[in-house]
């Protein structure tokens, strides 16, 4: 019997929910969902610079772990921009020592430690939690 996948250790969520491409109207456009992990391994290989092994062990996974999600992600980002899809943020197995909140009244990002009742920039108490606390 194979032992349940690790939980991945996240940062940041992405500040905005995906990427759409111009050109195709947006009641024609396909998804390509990005796993939160996925992108987190884009940010710390490609944004941040770091090594495979520094990557792995700022997620908390193995190398090779870290290899395959970001396989996995680089993947996904190529069919999004050659089959010309939409990509979505959402999902994976991961988690995160803050709480994570997008307000949808003005669409901003939330993170803070403890749980929040409204929104930090207009007040709002429309919050969407999008961690998996």
């Amino acid at each position: 019997m194979a032992r349940p996948p690790k939980k991945r250790k996240l940062k940041n969520p992405p500040v905005m929910e995906g990427f759409r491409p111009f050109g195709i109207p947006f009641t024609d456009l396909e998804p390509e969902i990005l796993m939160f992990e996925e992108y987190e391994a884009i940010k710390l290989a490609d944004y941040e610079g770091l090594n495979h092994i520094e990557a792995a062990k700022s997620m908390g996974v193995s190398r090779p772990t870290f290899t395959r999600i970001y396989e996995n992600a680089r993947r996904a980002i190529a069919r999004a921009f050659t089959e010309g899809k939409a990509i979505f943020f959402d999902g994976g197995n991961y988690y995160t020592q803050d709480y994570w909140y997008r307000c949808n009244e003005c669409l901003k990002l939330n993170i803070n430690t403890q749980q929040l009742l409204e929104c930090n920039y207009c007040k709002s108490d429309n919050l969407r939690r999008i961690d998996k606390k």
